[in-house]
């Protein structure tokens, strides 16, 4: 009787857990551990990315982050930061607090060819027409005639960020169902080595400049990102959390 009450509590535990969404896994606190340097004066985005907006954009998905045990959950939104963080570092090896401190630093991608409008913003540098369009679409925004609100909006730029985080671009997979492990590689995948974990993920997000060479200093920043959020949330790594012998995705 004793062994079902404390399972019967660990069910409740984690069914509260899961409708405080986001949230409880990522508070305030930890979300300013996270970035901790986001809002130094060397920062281009200084004062931009809040953690109200952050919320905000993440209710809007209720699956983001919120699926799975706590430890997927967990890895799921120390992934999310990690690739996020890498995006838009303005750390190097010897900065104050270590290169991981960080991210968030830029809103807009640097050295962006002024004639192209599509250029990289937000947490995750949405890049490219058919990816404005795409999120402008799903999230109910003209990011065609306006793109520039992704840099200019905190909760809209975390939305697409989100979104391009939680929506598979055939033949790749949302980074999402890949980390709470509900990904099953084609033939072609395993074909290519791609397996199963946060290596993938930035297959995904980058594969086609980080990924089948090797080791990467890229590649390794967004590991090292990983590394140190899923120790602040105690979470464990995962397995197979490199790309280095993985092809790209249609490479």
């Amino acid at each position: 009787l004793l062994a079902l009450t404390v399972v019967a509590m660990m069910n409740t535990l984690c069914y509260v857990s899961a409708q405080q969404g986001v949230a409880f896994l990522i508070t305030e606190d930890i979300f300013n551990e996270f970035l901790k340097h986001r809002n130094d004066g060397a920062c281009a985005a200084k004062g931009f990315y809040t953690y109200n907006s952050f919320i905000l954009a993440a209710n809007r998905f209720p699956s983001f982050g919120n699926v799975g045990n706590l430890e997927t959950r967990k890895r799921e939104l120390a992934a999310f930061f990690a690739q996020t963080s890498h995006e838009t570092t303005g750390g190097w090896e010897t900065a104050p607090d270590g290169p991981y401190a960080w991210g968030y630093c830029f809103k807009e991608e640097q050295d962006a060819d002024p004639e192209e409008m599509y250029y990289g913003r937000g947490p995750i540098q949405l890049t490219g027409k058919n990816n404005y369009e795409a999120a402008g679409k799903a999230l109910g925004y003209d990011l065609i005639n306006n793109p520039n609100i992704v840099a200019s909006n905190p909760t809209i730029s975390f939305k697409t960020a989100v979104w391009f985080w939680m929506n598979p671009q055939p033949p790749k997979p949302s980074s999402h169902i890949v980390m709470i492990g509900k990904w099953s590689p084609s033939g072609s995948d395993t074909a290519a080595g791609r397996v199963p974990g946060y290596g993938v993920v930035t297959n995904i997000i980058n594969g086609g400049v980080e990924c089948g060479r090797g080791s990467d200093s890229n590649q390794e920043d967004r590991i090292g990102f990983y590394k140190k959020y899923c120790d602040i949330l105690g979470a464990s790594y995962g397995s197979n959390i490199d790309c280095n012998s993985q092809r790209s995705f249609g490479g």
